[in-house]
């Protein structure tokens, strides 16, 4: 290493499920700027479990962590109903977090985990990757420039599948571990994604409901009308009972042509005739395997989320940035309980 190359960056992560498997990836990738310094478990046998680079070292307490100066970064891997409390500690000790999507359970203790970051001066960046897939920043950028005008109607459809044997799971798709059910857990990317591209609506309403395919506390269906500012209207079909899961999908019309965003590859057409490509298909874990899927929208970022730190500048998806799905979301939700429309002008 050169004697201007930066030395590579401390970071630990917290959790050690199923779930961190592609950031583990990402991780190994990104070994030439990274060094994974711990990893925190509440199982000690699933710790020893891992196969870990040689160095890293492992514990049942987050006090270890916080105790180590060295670390920069943590990322934040566990369930959602833990990260208020594990970012407020991580924050407090001065270190820069990654969080797996959603931010927390609940609106409110989103808000909270954003503020927490934002008072201890630390970078927060959220793992809502599919803002960072190749087809989806072409998409983003050309929505942004105009060319294809102004927006006329949109869509987003994720009709997935996930078996019973998914949500026997102790916490699954139950409020006080995850928050919710579709929308929260596996919708949230769609939506997020669709709100990065058209802005927010400022009304939404909506019906959610569990089918007789899932026991579960929580919504496995939601239908949704969104109503936008400019007079557009959109609309939301976001379900985990569609055997045996397709892609999602997002669609936009806008006056002067339109684009479709289906799993990773989007295309446009003017009406002038002029068209646009960008991405490739993609798996993306709708199905039984919730795991099926690439790293790579992972890995960048992660990698964003490092330059932000190294650079000081905002990460590509903040925090802050991340509350606007959670709001929608807390709306459709609290539509669908009252059967009325709700605003989602501050």
């Amino acid at each position: 290493m050169s004697k201007d190359a930066p030395s590579r960056m401390r970071v630990a992560v917290v959790g050690a499920g199923q779930a961190c498997a592609p950031h583990f990836r990402s991780l190994q990738d990104l070994q030439a700027e990274l060094e994974l310094a711990w990893v925190i478990g509440r199982d000690a046998g699933r710790l020893a479990a891992l196969e870990l680079p040689a160095g890293v070292r492992t514990s049942t307490r987050l006090e270890d962590l916080l105790d180590d100066n060295t670390v920069q970064a943590v990322l934040v891997l566990t369930p959602p109903n833990t990260h208020l409390d594990i970012v407020r500690r991580v924050a407090g000790a001065g270190k820069h977090v990654l969080v797996e999507k959603p931010l927390e359970v609940s609106l409110d203790k989103a808000q909270q985990l954003v503020e927490v970051c934002e008072r201890e001066g630390v970078k927060l960046a959220v793992m809502l990757q599919h803002r960072m897939r190749e087809a989806a920043r072409a998409l983003a950028q050309l929505v942004a420039s105009g060319t294809l005008g102004s927006l006329v109607s949109a869509s987003a459809s994720v009709r997935w599948w996930r078996p019973q044997s998914y949500y026997d799971e102790p916490g699954r798709g139950t409020l006080a571990r995850d928050g919710g059910g579709v929308l929260m857990t596996q919708a949230i990317h769609t939506l997020d994604l669709l709100l990065c591209l058209t802005g927010m609506p400022d009304k939404v309403s909506a019906m959610a409901s569990t089918s007789a395919l899932h026991r579960m506390e929580c919504e496995d269906t939601v239908a949704a009308v969104l109503h936008y500012p400019n007079g557009a209207i959109g609309s939301i079909d976001a379900t985990t009972a569609a055997y045996p899961g397709f892609p999602e999908r997002i669609s936009l019309n806008f006056t002067g042509g339109s684009a479709t965003l289906e799993a990773g590859e989007f295309h446009a057409e003017r009406m002038d005739g002029q068209t646009f490509h960008a991405g490739s298909p993609q798996a993306s874990g709708s199905g039984a395997n919730m795991m099926a899927f690439d790293h790579q929208a992972h890995r960048a970022v992660l990698q964003d989320f490092v330059a932000a730190i190294r650079n000081q500048t905002e990460p590509a998806v903040t925090g802050r940035s991340a509350l606007q799905v959670h709001r929608m979301i807390a709306a459709m939700m609290t539509s669908s309980g009252s059967g009325a429309a709700v605003s989602l002008t501050a």
